[in-house]
């Protein structure tokens, strides 16, 4: 039983497992809290894990791994990322990760030109940089509801110019 214990530790398996660098024991007794729903989805996911080849169990425990040495600002930054992205449409999921993989199938090297002009963009237009960031906090602050709001005028705005 430790061994599947400290497996869903390592995966970091939901809210319940969320502390990283737990002793083994503590992680034990946090199992031991769980309803047995929780148990039956952790289990679940340890055979998923285990079902996984060798190489795929490595990418994820070094993805755990820099998720763990990610500082706690960071670590906030993703969560808050992670919940931007789970409120967008479907549509608007796809598309993005669409882009995401036009962007993964360039080269290192296109990727480094790409960020580079950003960043060089951004430079040259301090005030573009600023409202670019005063509009992420300002959308950051946003309820769900008002955000859902923003993105149906957006999608009016596009729709009229593109009349």
């Amino acid at each position: 039983m430790r061994t599947w214990l400290l497996a869903l530790a390592l995966l970091g398996a939901g809210p319940a497992w969320s502390q990283a660098g737990d002793a083994p024991d503590d992680a034990a007794a946090r199992f031991d809290r769980m309803s047995e729903q929780e148990k039956a989805q952790l289990r679940e996911r340890l055979r998923q894990y285990k079902a996984l080849p060798l190489d795929e169990q490595a990418r994820l425990q070094a993805n755990v791994a820099r998720w763990r040495a990610l500082p706690p600002e960071e670590k906030e930054r993703v969560r808050q990322n992670l919940q931007a992205f789970q409120q967008l449409s479907p549509d608007e999921r796809q598309k993005l990760l669409a882009q995401w993989r036009d962007f993964q199938s360039l080269t290192p090297e296109q990727r480094q030109q790409l960020r580079q002009q950003m960043r060089e963009y951004l430079r040259a237009n301090p005030e573009r940089r600023r409202q670019m960031l005063e509009n992420l906090r300002e959308w950051r602050s946003m309820s769900r509801e008002q955000r859902e709001q923003m993105r149906e005028r957006l999608r009016e705005m596009r729709e009229k110019r593109g009349r």
